[in-house]
């Protein structure tokens, strides 16, 4: 087998295991404040909760570009070693934390230490034929896809069985298997040596070499409105559930169900769709799906109970399943040489600042314009990005955009 069929075999075990284990506990967060931490109010619970969330999304927003600046000196699979070992020790700590400011710190720490998607994106990217770049990438987004579906459903029959804070040992054990499966089987062609040599640049200097290629100011952009578009309503699914259907007794299962439905079809359509960009090209499958997600948000505001609404986000899930990957293959292809790992980690910035951002605004939205209202928001978002993305990417002629190693 080749390696590079050997590295995406190996990465998308851990994007699984590692997005598993990030999601086991999150969803039951609330309920961990309450049995575990000592915590009893309501209000202080939601309080405790939002900032704990948050925190892990702020530090990784500062982080992300320092450890891609880092992976162009030392390697992209020794920045996937250093968050992958990194992340299951603090995963671990979280088990023994006994008040919520210790579990909120172990949280700021997980961000400034994570990366582990990113670099895997990066080391899939540099060791993947172009021509193959498409597939590998939808590819490589259906493992965490896969892993944030199970994720909850794991950890919802773990609590039951043995607790919340066993939870974190498992998910730290989980990313601890990961990262030696990279060890061991995941290489890179990277010469250190030349790489010392060469100059470094600041992070506020890469970045100024990377948005001059108007391209990727518009990915990065595209990606935060995406997160952003995504995110918003995320977070207050179960209350417009409850809105539908205010006779539900088990809603913690439907709201998990509705978000399963979303993952699984992003899952399966991930690499069709990337293999199908890597034919007629990621730019026209980008701009299908910001359309198709854009039409598909818009009955979710019409959704009459909780049937229409799984049945609208399960068919949203196809349409998302084409945004992500296709984003971080057209990054691959338009950063400069030598700068990818660089434009991947300012990309998950952006996306850290989406997932930051996106549930206090929805949130403050939709007390004036209803949980419906963020829908058809999330769905103009879409809509404007797919206007952008056309201007940007598609409206250009085709190859003056390439990179010059790309010509050559």
């Amino acid at each position: 087998m080749e390696q590079w069929k050997r590295n995406l075999i190996v990465l998308w075990f851990g994007q699984f295991l590692v997005m598993s284990g990030m999601t086991m506990i999150m969803p039951f967060l609330t309920l961990y404040l309450q049995a575990d931490l000592g915590l009893s109010d309501p209000h202080e619970i939601g309080i405790w909760s939002g900032a704990i969330f948050a925190s892990n999304f702020v530090t990784a927003f500062l982080f992300q570009p320092l450890w891609g600046k880092l992976s162009e000196r030392y390697g992209r699979k020794l920045m996937l070693l250093r968050s992958g070992f990194g992340m299951a020790i603090v995963m671990c700590l979280m088990g023994f934390a006994a008040t919520p400011l210790h579990l909120l710190l172990l949280r700021l720490l997980n961000g400034v230490i994570s990366g582990f998607n990113p670099a895997s994106i990066a080391l899939v990217s540099a060791t993947t034929p172009k021509d193959k770049l498409g597939f590998a990438m939808g590819t490589l987004q259906s493992g965490g896809i896969a892993g944030t579906i199970l994720g909850p459903l794991i950890g919802g029959i773990l609590a039951d069985t043995i607790g919340y804070r066993f939870i974190f040992y498992i998910t730290g054990a989980s990313i601890f298997v990961a990262s030696i499966l990279v060890l061991f089987v995941v290489k890179e062609r990277f010469d250190r040596k030349q790489a010392e040599q060469k100059k470094q640049m600041s992070v506020l200097a890469g970045l100024k070499q990377i948005v001059i290629v108007p391209q990727i100011t518009a990915l990065f952009m595209i990606t935060l409105l995406i997160q952003f578009a995504n995110m918003s309503p995320m977070s207050l699914i179960p209350l417009y559930i409850q809105e539908l259907n205010p006779e539900l007794t088990n809603l913690a299962f439907f709201a998990g169900l509705v978000s399963s439905a979303t993952g699984l079809s992003n899952m399966l359509a991930s690499p069709v769709l990337g293999k199908i960009g890597d034919r007629i090209g990621a730019e026209k499958i980008l701009l299908i799906s910001l359309l198709g997600a854009a039409i598909s948000f818009i009955p979710q505001a019409y959704a009459s109970d909780v049937w229409h609404l799984l049945i609208a986000r399960f068919f949203l899930g196809f349409f998302l399943g084409g945004l992500v990957p296709t984003v971080n293959a057209l990054l691959g292809k338009y950063s400069p040489r030598g700068m990818e790992t660089r434009t991947y980690s300012f990309n998950s910035s952006f996306i850290s600042l989406g997932n930051v951002i996106a549930p206090v605004a929805g949130g403050i939205v939709s007390g004036w314009i209803g949980i419906d209202g963020l829908f058809i928001i999330s769905a103009i978002l879409m809509l404007a990005n797919g206007i952008w993305a056309w201007y940007s990417l598609l409206r250009q002629k085709p190859g003056l955009h390439l990179r010059k190693h790309d010509k050559e």
